[in-house]
């Protein structure tokens, strides 16, 4: 393999086109398209496709830039290694997923004791969709995985789930929003402007049968698989939105917006998940222990 062309590749795949590359490698579109093809005809397939002015990957340009990601990053490590100064502690690196469900705000307050360690660490954080960054540490490719579901035994990988812990929710809007919608809480969301969480979220297959017992018809006005774009939307009076509870002085705070009402029936948990049944890295335990004792007082 020629190792220049895997690494046009990979420029090329993450800066999203060749103009942006070149300017990063210091070359022509026309020679950078050069070399791309020379690779793409040793390794016999089509890496990208022309959608528009975009260049996107195809299936088998999404599995050689995982590799390449890999094979680069390996590399990183081995300088950092090979420079390390005699006496001085080497980071450790320490690779987690996120499953884009889980609200960001959330996942600070579980990672954030990982660097707060004895040991020193590099985080490496990877969002994604549940079912990708399972199979990524199914290979080995991640440390852990933050999930709001657990494996399921009937999915064919070697994995263990580890409860951090879980939390009712609070319904969240604008002051605004709030003076139109009244204080009666549920009843005050029948007609109201919603925002939710996407399909994939745990806490939102629960919302549907939750407002079909309450007798509840809201307008869901929007949709989003990243609570913190959705939270965004409701500090502007867009609509009322979910937050955990746990985090309910939080989200107030930093949204300005006022809490509406509460369900105990409507509950988000949150795992980590590894392919060790019994805990031993550090960061993982870390995590694991501040979750429990600090923020889900489990």
């Amino acid at each position: 393999m020629n190792f220049k062309h895997l690494r046009y590749f990979w420029v090329v795949a993450k800066a999203g086109g060749v103009m942006r590359a070149g300017e990063q490698l210091h070359t022509t579109p026309q020679t950078l398209s050069g070399q791309i093809k020379l690779f793409e005809d040793w390794i016999g397939h089509k890496l990208f496709r022309k959608v528009g002015r975009r260049l996107e990957l195809t299936e088998q340009g999404r599995v050689a830039l995982d590799y390449a990601e890999e094979i680069f990053a390996l590399g990183a490590e081995l300088e950092t290694s090979v420079r390390h100064k005699r006496g001085e502690r080497r980071s450790l690196d320490f690779r987690v997923g996120v499953a884009d469900a889980v609200a960001k705000s959330v996942v600070y307050q579980l990672l954030e004791p990982a660097l707060d360690g004895p040991e020193p660490v590099r985080l490496i954080c990877h969002e994604g969709k549940y079912e990708d960054l399972l199979a990524q540490l199914a290979l080995h490719r991640l440390d852990l995985l933050i999930a709001d579901e657990r494996v399921s035994p009937k999915v064919s990988v070697r994995a263990f789930n580890h409860l951090l812990g879980r939390s009712s929710m609070t319904f969240f809007c604008a002051d605004s929003l709030r003076e139109r919608l009244g204080e009666r809480f549920p009843q005050c969301l029948e007609g109201a402007p919603m925002l939710v969480q996407g399909p994939t979220a745990s806490v939102r297959r629960q919302l549907d049968p939750w407002l079909v017992r309450h007798r509840l018809r809201p307008r869901i006005v929007g949709e989003f698989d990243d609570t913190a774009l959705m939270n965004a939307f409701g500090r502007e009076g867009r609509g009322v939105f979910m937050g955990p509870t746990v985090l309910e002085a939080q989200i107030a705070a930093q949204y300005r917006v006022g809490v509406l009402g509460r369900s105990e029936e409507l509950v988000e948990e949150f795992f980590a998940i590894s392919v060790e049944r019994r805990i031993s890295h550090p960061s993982v335990a870390a995590i694991t222990h501040a979750a429990r004792a600090k923020l889900f007082h489990v």
